[in-house]
């Protein structure tokens, strides 16, 4: 099996090493693993493209590049130029946080695995979700080294169509306190973000995106719900943003009035 690699934490970010060690699992002796990531963090920067700028290419080793630029950048040219031939699966991650609900929207991470969908070939988005002070895992990726590579099996034997991926989620949970795999629908929390403001010695105002974190205010069954309660959760997603229903009755309405 062939897999490249792409994230938005950049060629630095600490789950990059993790993704790659899911891969080497995954792919097995006779694999080849490609890794094509950002040069500096690009967290936040959804599908961004460099449709209207240049991006440098640096190799780093052989079947490890480096591009300045961001996530869905480095799906496009991992699959249409620098692989000699197609990968038979994208994995994007390990994030370094999770990336549910909303979150999804705004993610370079889950934006990698889209493109790839893009692209006609299996993606898959890996994150893990963070928690912080007591009740933090000594390793933060813990969950997602643990058991990662099963996952990543278990999605490749789900059910996928036509620009399907799937966006997958760690808990911050040490591996033997994760509570098992679960399908789950993208949740909803009414917004990811909080503002918080600061002044500046010059005394210029200045504001943070800082995430609200309200994961168990939506629905029991959503992801961000079942990530925080331990659960490692996927959910298919697709690049088509059209409201099909909607749509139906939004022309059956049309020709009516018509």
């Amino acid at each position: 099996m062939r897999i490249l690699i792409v994230n938005d934490d950049g060629i630095n970010g600490p789950g990059l090493k993790v993704a790659e060690e899911i891969a080497v699992e995954v792919a097995g002796p006779s694999g080849e693993i490609w890794v094509v990531a950002p040069e500096t963090e690009r967290s936040g920067a959804s599908h961004c493209v460099s449709y209207t700028a240049p991006m440098r290419v640096t190799q780093l080793e052989e079947r490890r590049f480096c591009i300045e630029g961001h996530p869905a950048d480095c799906a496009i040219a991992g699959i249409v130029k620098l692989l000699p031939e197609r990968p038979d699966l994208v994995l994007s991650g390990v994030n370094r946080g999770h990336n549910v609900a909303e979150d999804a929207v705004y993610s370079g991470t889950v934006a990698g695995a889209k493109e790839g969908a893009i692209q006609d070939v299996r993606s898959i988005a890996l994150s893990q979700f963070f928690a912080a002070g007591l009740d933090a895992p000594e390793d933060l990726f813990a969950a997602a080294r643990a058991h990662g590579a099963a996952t990543v099996r278990r999605v490749l034997a789900l059910p996928t169509g036509p620009d399907v991926f799937y966006n997958v989620n760690f808990p911050a949970r040490a591996a033997d306190e994760v509570k098992g795999f679960r399908l789950a629908p993208q949740g909803r929390r009414g917004g990811a973000f909080e503002v918080q403001e600061t002044i500046a010695p010059n005394q210029r105002r200045y504001f943070w995106l800082k995430h609200g974190g309200r994961n168990v205010e939506a629905a029991a069954d959503a992801d961000c719900t079942l990530c925080a309660n331990g659960w490692i959760t996927a959910t298919p997603m697709r690049p088509d943003l059209t409201d099909h229903a909607l749509l139906a009755e939004a022309m059956a309405a049309h020709e009516a009035a018509e």
